[in-house]
């Protein structure tokens, strides 16, 4: 284990979306957001506890892996709110991951 993984891991993850969300009513920082359901992941890409809702800010498509940003300040920067209601935003498209020996 990394000496700061766990710091790490809880405030950003590796993810894959799994499905988009549709609301006709929500907060009003969320107009013209576009949320995404992503599934936290391993390191061998198996799914890892359950799936969260986050704001996209990348673009981002279903069955794309991302990276997910889990902090309150760093996700509501996404939605260019302040004090927005938001827990995950992704904020980029993986490419690769390259694990070093």
């Amino acid at each position: 284990m990394l000496k700061n993984e766990k710091a790490i891991g809880s405030l950003m993850q590796i993810a894959r979306v799994v499905g988009t969300l549709v609301s006709t009513k929500k907060h009003r920082k969320f107009e013209g957001a576009k949320l995404m359901l992503v599934q936290p992941l391993n390191m061998d890409d198996t799914p890892r506890g359950a799936a969260l809702l986050a704001v996209d800010g990348a673009g981002a498509g279903v069955h794309e892996k991302v990276l997910v940003v889990l902090e309150g300040r760093a996700a509501g920067e996404v939605l260019g709110a302040k004090a927005a209601p938001v827990d995950a935003a992704i904020v980029g498209i993986v490419d690769e991951v390259d694990l070093a020996p």
